[in-house]
């Protein structure tokens, strides 16, 4: 899987933006990535150095339109902290 696979979007949320003061980055991944590939990925596309990977599963929402229901997307969310000497990661460019 290419590194531009492995990441798909960042996360942007009040509390995903008050953790990167902390240096943690949220990130959406595709559902089949792991850690490693995802810390490859990151310190590829983004030139940075990672010190730890977390990684949540999030399951998807029962959603109903009258009588018929079905389910949004599943997801995979990546928290990617950085080391304290790595430069930051620039989401949104000035």
């Amino acid at each position: 899987m290419e590194a531009r696979d492995v990441i798909l979007r960042p996360v942007v949320t009040e509390s995903s933006m008050a953790a990167m003061d902390d240096k943690k980055y949220t990130f959406d991944v595709d559902v089949r990535a792991n850690k490693t590939q995802v810390r490859y990925a990151i310190e590829e596309i983004f030139g940075v150095n990672v010190k730890n990977v977390n990684i949540m599963n999030v399951r998807g929402k029962l959603k109903r339109q009258g009588r018929y229901a079905g389910y949004t997307k599943k997801r995979r969310k990546a928290i990617v902290t950085l080391t304290a000497d790595s430069k930051e990661i620039k989401i949104f460019e000035d």
